[in-house]
């Protein structure tokens, strides 16, 4: 997995972003009369295309969906944006990765300007040589269409030299999509079952793993 370009989903991956996302969500749904008082129970938020998730968990029509978008950002771009934690260990692995001579990207689903703020916020943008995300307009949204304009943005003709990080199917799937490997993490919202379905290339447990995993040891 020792590769010189590094791409790392936000949500999950670098931080946890459960408490804002998820009240960001029940903020959205009240506005249509759903009260969601157990917020544990909007984590597979966490992760997909929001317009995705609003269609398949309370059946909204793509117009509704792209609605309840904006009900989101009410909150999110307010409030919900920092309510949000960087995972332990995160802050040390870029740095030994960045020591270490790798170009590290930030490719999110979530609109770049919210992911460049939050990283912002965290002194994490110094590790960053480039951040990708999606588009406010939800025309590049989908984890393949990130992943491909990250590595644009990069100067990279293919995948092959870089490696996707992610907690969820969607950042394996997307990573396939451009001919990349990706490893997946179990300390984001994604299990190790996900994962392995969607045809990650390794699985970190922990932080530590992955770094291990990605500066290639393996003692």
């Amino acid at each position: 997995m020792k590769r010189k370009y590094i791409l790392f989903d936000l949500d999950g991956t670098l931080t946890d972003p459960m408490v804002g996302i998820t009240k960001s969500v029940q903020h959205a749904l009240k506005a249509y009369g759903i009260e969601v008082q157990d917020l544990r129970t909007l984590c597979p938020f966490i992760g997909p295309p929001l317009k995705d998730s609003f269609m398949r968990y309370y059946g909204f029509s793509e117009a509704r969906a792209e609605e309840a978008i904006g009900k989101y950002r009410e909150y999110f771009a307010v409030t919900g944006i920092f309510e949000n934690q960087v995972y332990d260990g995160i802050e040390p692995m870029l740095q030994r990765l960045k020591a270490d001579g790798r170009i590290l990207i930030v490719a999110t689903s979530k609109p770049e300007e919210f992911a460049v703020r939050i990283l912002e916020h965290f002194h994490l943008d110094r590790y960053f040589d480039y951040v990708c995300g999606a588009s406010m307009d939800e025309k590049r949204v989908k984890k393949g269409e990130v992943i491909a304009y990250a590595l644009r943005t990069a100067g990279l003709e293919s995948g092959a030299e870089a490696v996707m990080v992610g907690d969820r199917e969607h950042d394996v799937i997307g990573a396939r999509e451009n001919h990349m490997d990706c490893v997946g993490v179990l300390f984001g919202y994604g299990s190790r079952e996900e994962l392995a379905a969607a045809g990650a290339a390794a699985v970190a447990a922990t932080v530590g793993e992955l770094a291990d995993l990605l500066l290639g040891r393996d003692d």
